[in-house]
């Protein structure tokens, strides 16, 4: 999808100016990355939509596992029948020994020499320490126009037990936008239908789920 109708060059450009960056990729691949979180109680929802710079491209994911425990191996989060305003006025250091790590599906990338969204694999991985923020509203907006990032998310993770789980999110992410239109979601539907192989079972089980979105 090119990004050109969309004057998106403009708000890309804005991106970098603008950004808000938190968290910075710490293991890579071609199909997905995980990110640390620069503080470990902000970080983003799961299914949510971020993007990350790498040399001249910027690559889009999905998360799809979100992660909270200790820096330390040697040292494991206790329970101290404490409210976390009461821990962090006794004993503030134990939340120095948190971290929060996340994982992220590839679902596309847009290439700055081309300028608009590629929905399948970057052919290069991101690289380690490459910043990570949220996609802007515009760039989110425009991203799920196509349901095309769901052939990657089936491909990826159709074996996984949260995969129903994760497209759920990503839905009710645009409910809550108010960007799920019913053309979005027919469309979706067909899309989920033809990728499970009409497994009648599931689809009007994953229906029956979306109507409590849709409403």
């Amino acid at each position: 999808m090119s990004l050109n109708s969309q004057n998106s060059k403009t708000s890309l450009s804005n991106q970098e100016t603008k950004s808000d960056f938190f968290a910075e990729i710490v293991g890579s691949n071609l199909q997905f990355f995980s990110a640390q979180c620069w503080q470990w109680d902000n970080f983003p929802k799961f299914g949510s939509l971020v993007q990350a710079q790498s040399d001249k491209r910027i690559i889009i994911g999905c998360v799809t596992q979100i992660e909270t425990g200790s820096i330390d191996p040697m040292r494991s989060p206790f329970p101290y029948q404490k409210t976390e305003a009461e821990l962090m006025a006794e004993q503030p250091q134990i939340f120095e020994f948190l971290r929060t790590i996340f994982n992220v599906q590839i679902v596309g990338y847009i290439d700055e020499s081309q300028n608009k969204i590629n929905y399948h694999l970057a052919p290069t991985p991101c690289k380690i320490h490459s910043f990570v923020k949220e996609c802007s509203s515009e760039l989110f907006a425009l991203f799920f126009q196509e349901p095309l990032y769901v052939h990657i998310l089936f491909a990826a993770l159709n074996q996984s037990c949260n995969l129903d789980e994760l497209l759920l999110a990503i839905l009710n992410n645009l409910a809550t936008k108010k960007l799920l239109t019913q053309a979005m979601l027919d469309e979706f539907c067909q899309t989920f239908s033809l990728l499970t192989g009409n497994d009648y079972r599931r689809l009007k089980l994953f229906l029956r789920r979306i109507e409590q979105i849709a409403k």
